[in-house]
């Protein structure tokens, strides 16, 4: 199983990040044929109430190499994308991995 993990920064504006995310952002994501497994979190101070490093991470998961390619690579897929700066005014990292059980 493959997970591609999106790493947003902190937004200018957390509650236009908000709106947006729930309301435009993720109805994209529900799109996208291939998506096994989706995982949204918002993080919350460090232990020692240090702001943490990112202010949101969406987690998707696939089967396999091909069903990534081909969810990310259909129209919803890039949709999806290049709807990103449209709102993560704090950035976006993204990272593939294979998840170990």
């Amino acid at each position: 199983m493959l997970k591609t993990t999106v790493l947003f920064g902190h937004p200018a504006s957390p509650e236009s990040f908000e709106t947006y995310y729930s309301e435009t952002h993720l109805p994209l994501a529900a799109k996208t044929q291939g998506v096994s497994k989706l995982e949204l979190t918002k993080f919350v101070a460090n232990p020692d109430e240090s702001s943490p490093a990112y202010y949101r991470m969406a987690e998707l998961y696939f089967t396999g190499p091909d069903e990534m390619q081909q969810a990310l690579s259909s129209p919803e897929g890039k949709a999806m994308a290049a709807d990103l700066g449209n709102f993560a005014t704090g950035g976006v990292t993204i990272i593939v991995g294979t998840v170990e059980n």
